[in-house]
């Protein structure tokens, strides 16, 4: 009996005190003041902090600082709480003071945020296909495993050095141990994301109270191969390309694409040139080269195809009397040459000789005798 009537008493006693700790007025005038304000505490870290209790409403009552961890000491009216390893989640110390005679009891709560920065973040495509097609739409995952306190953290999206996307978590705010989230993002893929990086970023934003610069920690990049049909590059071809009869003729329909095009060419069907590379050529052009030429450009995503039309223009007398007028006109100037060299090399073998006397014509005189 003696027991239960003790037991009962203390649990009176207990729920008392909460009851009255619980309650207590914090918009009173003379209320206790902690240093600092609000503390920003990284998990396992020691912290310390002290509270004036009061001006005077607390003289001659009872006063205390309650937290459930840590030490505390007195001194005078204010409690000073020293924790050497803060490894409490939720330990928001209350420093009040209860006046006695009517148990009103004023108070101020310490806000302690416990923080993790995360213990890694990763970025990965949800569910990818390979390959990796040119417009084709998917989904970045950035996880961010064992964070605290979610509710200050933000996640951005990279495409290289380009922001994509800042997140907040949509976790419940109110959980205060570190929880792992995942984040999302859903892209889609041009020929442009061939070879970029993605990658993801968690910072932990704490306030001007916490830790600066905010903690951050960033995934590991991932590079993209996305797979794109050819594209023809360089300026478009007239219509129709005019070649002159033995004149070279040269086509083009170079391409670019993932995997690297391989081509094909289609000619004329009296024409004998052919080719497997992005270019055809044609020395001399005959009549029948002339026609349409059809280049494909092919790889595992696509095909593009361009057609040249080629007129070959035939010579005519005109050109032909032009051509022989040209080619007398090359053969004198090769023979004047030739006649040239050979009577400088004559008169360099017999002494010295002048240049202006190869081509002028020469007065032979008879050598006249002088006198002794």
């Amino acid at each position: 009996m003696l027991f239960c009537s003790i037991f009962l008493g203390i649990s009176m006693m207990t729920f008392l005190r909460d009851f009255h700790v619980s309650s207590c007025e914090e918009s009173c005038t003379d209320k206790p003041v902690f240093t600092p304000s609000r503390l920003v505490v990284r998990f396992g870290d020691p912290t310390f902090a002290s509270c004036s209790v009061c001006q005077h409403d607390c003289i001659n009552n009872l006063y205390k600082l309650e937290s459930p961890v840590g030490l505390t000491t007195t001194n005078g009216t204010t409690i000073s709480w020293t924790v050497n390893r803060l490894t409490e989640w939720e330990a928001s110390p209350i420093c009040y003071y209860s006046i006695k005679k009517t148990n009103y009891q004023c108070c101020t709560t310490l806000p302690v945020t416990v923080y993790q920065p995360p213990d890694n973040v990763s970025i990965s495509f949800v569910d990818p296909t390979e390959p990796m097609l040119e417009g084709q739409q998917c989904t970045l995952q950035c996880t961010v495993e064992d964070v605290a306190p979610v509710e200050n953290l933000t996640v951005t999206f990279y495409r290289g050095r380009t922001v994509l996307s800042q997140q907040r978590s949509n976790i419940d705010a109110t959980k205060k141990k570190p929880v792992t989230d995942i984040f999302s993002l859903n892209i889609t893929l041009s020929k442009e994301d061939d070879g970029v990086q993605y990658w993801c970023e968690a910072k932990l934003e704490l306030g001007p109270d916490g830790p600066q610069p905010p903690p951050v920690v960033t995934s590991q990049n991932i590079t993209t191969t996305v797979n794109y049909k050819p594209q023809l590059e360089g300026s478009s071809h007239p219509d129709p390309i005019t070649v002159t009869e033995g004149n070279p003729l040269q086509l083009s329909c170079s391409a670019v694409g993932n995997p690297s095009p391989s081509y094909a060419w289609t000619p004329p069907p009296e024409s004998t040139s052919t080719s497997n590379s992005s270019n055809i050529t044609i020395i001399a052009a005959t009549l029948a080269d002339e026609g349409k030429y059809t280049c494909s450009a092919s790889n595992s995503a696509g095909t593009v195809t361009v057609e040249f039309n080629v007129d070959v223009q035939e010579l005519s007398a005109t050109n032909y009397t032009g051509i022989i007028i040209g080619l007398i006109v090359a053969a004198a100037v090769v023979i004047l040459g030739l006649v040239g060299y050979s009577y400088c090399y004559k008169h360099n073998r017999m002494g010295e000789y002048n240049l202006k006397d190869v081509f002028r014509p020469h007065r032979w005189h008879a050598a006249v005798p002088t006198a002794e």
